[in-house]
């Protein structure tokens, strides 16, 4: 596996890919890697003839206050996992490669309407930050297919617009989450939480599982179904964000008629904020 840390290197490598009619998969990632990522570059070997992975804590998707500073870096062991993985190149830029100018005063990407709501109404500008390093990073790759994991749900759909509204011609694949054995979805935050903390966590994906099963039994009240969720996760000792059913294309509020739904939902558990949803498809019998 070759490691380039400047964005020259990176492109010296990946001319001569092109030059040879190498297809290339890209995976993004901010590190301390864990097996979802390690899925992703799995499906990029069996998609494209070349599997690209940064590793790039971005700052300008974390909000103030946020965890940037502490946020789990483990760039020896990322690469090791990636060299198992058979990943191809692993590009680790400075900040200051990416930022050459700095960041006060640069261009930015915003997708609008979608970059408000649910995550983005509890992290001003974080979206903006997604949007505008994997916009940079889609520069310097030039991808013929880039994965996301359905973990970070609304991450995808903004990227999937992006991409959409700005013609990249790169295809984004989504790959289902991966989960621990009690459920947790696997995420680098997942460091912070103790042992205890990990068992109880794993009630977000349990309740969202209790929520779409009582939709494909039936129910349409996804005001109260959401309530209802909020309500179990608060009495177990969550600070709930939000809990909240949407239209999987465009996280729209859905008609009583739709079918394809996600729930999602954000909740503190201590210090710690975890994201979880489940995209479903409601049953025949139950509209």
């Amino acid at each position: 596996m070759i490691v380039a840390r400047g964005v020259t290197e990176l492109k010296e490598i990946l001319k001569e890919w092109r030059r040879r009619g190498d297809s290339i998969a890209f995976v993004p990632t901010m590190g301390n890697l864990h097996d979802g990522h390690l899925r992703l570059v799995e499906v990029g070997r069996a998609q494209a003839n070349r599997v690209v992975v940064s590793i790039f804590v971005n700052p300008t998707q974390f909000c103030e206050g946020e965890d940037f500073d502490v946020y789990p870096r483990t760039p020896e062991q990322d690469l090791e996992k990636l060299r198992s993985a058979k990943a191809d190149l692993a590009f680790l830029p400075a900040t200051e490669a990416i930022y050459p100018h700095g960041r006060d005063g640069m261009s930015f990407v915003e997708v609008p309407g979608l970059s408000e709501q649910l995550c983005g109404r509890f992290r001003p500008g974080h979206f903006r930050g997604v949007a505008t390093i994997v916009c940079k990073l889609f520069h310097l790759v030039q991808p013929d297919i880039a994965l996301f994991g359905e973990k970070d749900y609304q991450q995808l759909t903004v990227i999937r617009k992006m991409v959409t509204d700005l013609d990249f011609p790169v295809r984004i694949e989504g790959v289902p989450t991966v989960r621990e054995a009690n459920g947790l979805a696997m995420s680098s935050r997942n460091a912070y939480l103790s042992p205890a903390e990990k068992d109880r966590a794993a009630m977000i994906y349990h309740t969202l599982l209790r929520a779409v099963a009582a939709i494909q039994d039936g129910e349409r009240d996804y005001p109260a179904l959401e309530e209802r969720a909020r309500e179990e996760l608060q009495t177990v000792g969550f600070g709930v964000d939000y809990v909240s059913i949407r239209r999987q294309q465009d996280l729209a509020p859905p008609s009583a008629t739709d079918r394809e739904l996600v729930i999602l939902a954000a909740a503190r558990l201590g210090g710690t904020r975890l994201i979880d949803n489940i995209p479903f498809l409601v049953a025949n019998e139950a509209l």
